[in-house]
């Protein structure tokens, strides 16, 4: 956090303002003390570091068991609607 503070050019007083919060919060997670979830996420908002999230996002992925069967269920022919061809009737 204090490597991309300075990076922009901020002072500690200046991004525990924008993030709402005491300067001595923002010390403490420098300093590597913990501090809460929320502290955390306003100040990655303050310092536009929200997308370091990102890699929490959840993906839905399909298991191969499961894509089998959607694989199976799929048409394998189409058939024209308007083509279809009635069979002479017999007198049998």
């Amino acid at each position: 956090m204090k490597h991309q503070r300075l990076a922009q050019n901020k002072t500690q007083a200046q991004i525990a303002e924008h993030a709402g919060i005491s300067r001595w919060t923002l010390s403490q997670l420098e300093n590597r003390e913990p501090v809460t979830l929320t502290s955390l996420i306003q100040i990655l908002r303050a310092l536009d570091l929200l997308q370091l999230f990102k890699i929490f996002e959840f993906e839905d992925e399909i298991s191969p068991i499961e894509l089998a069967k959607r694989d199976k269920k799929k048409r394998k022919r189409a058939r024209n609607a308007g083509s279809h061809v009635e069979e002479p009737k017999t007198d049998w």
